[in-house]
């Protein structure tokens, strides 16, 4: 009965029925679980129009698999999933500098998401790449060593 989800394309910013696509769930629930989960807070422009970001997508599905797929209530859920928010800061403390898929909290200010907005509306259409994590993630500790040589100690 478990269905493979389709990869996640390179875009800064999903609606609300791509965000529903791509993690097989219908736009009612998703706007349910942000009232569930307060981890979840897409950006919201124009008639309350909801743009969610990649780590939004993958906590989404994150989500999804603790409920649908191993049977978590929504209290169960919420509470798994704070765990591990606080097992990431703990990571974190400890010097591992990388993020778990989907727990990186990313704040982005009102102009920041506008300009992206319009960049996006003005660029041409791109197709459709995916994401391969693992190359992100690998590509993030690299930068990190770079970040950590270039900054000074005291």
């Amino acid at each position: 009965m478990e269905k493979a989800l389709p990869p996640i394309p390179v875009k800064r910013y999903f609606t609300i029925g791509e965000v529903g696509e791509l993690c097989g769930v219908k736009p009612h629930v998703l706007r349910y679980w942000e009232q569930e989960f307060t981890q979840l807070r897409p950006m919201k422009r124009r008639g309350n129009r909801r743009y969610y970001q990649h780590h939004e997508v993958l906590m989404i599905r994150r989500i999804r698999d603790l409920l649908y797929d191993q049977g978590f209530t929504i209290s169960g859920a919420r509470n798994k999933l704070q765990e591990l928010v606080q097992s990431e800061r703990e990571r974190r403390k400890a010097g591992n500098d990388v993020p778990l898929e989907g727990m990186e909290a990313v704040e982005i200010d009102q102009e920041e998401f506008d300009a992206a907005m319009q960049d996006d509306k003005d660029a041409q259409p791109q197709p459709s790449r995916t994401v391969d994590v693992s190359q992100l993630l690998h590509l993030r500790r690299e930068l990190n060593e770079i970040r950590a040589l270039l900054t000074p100690s005291h």
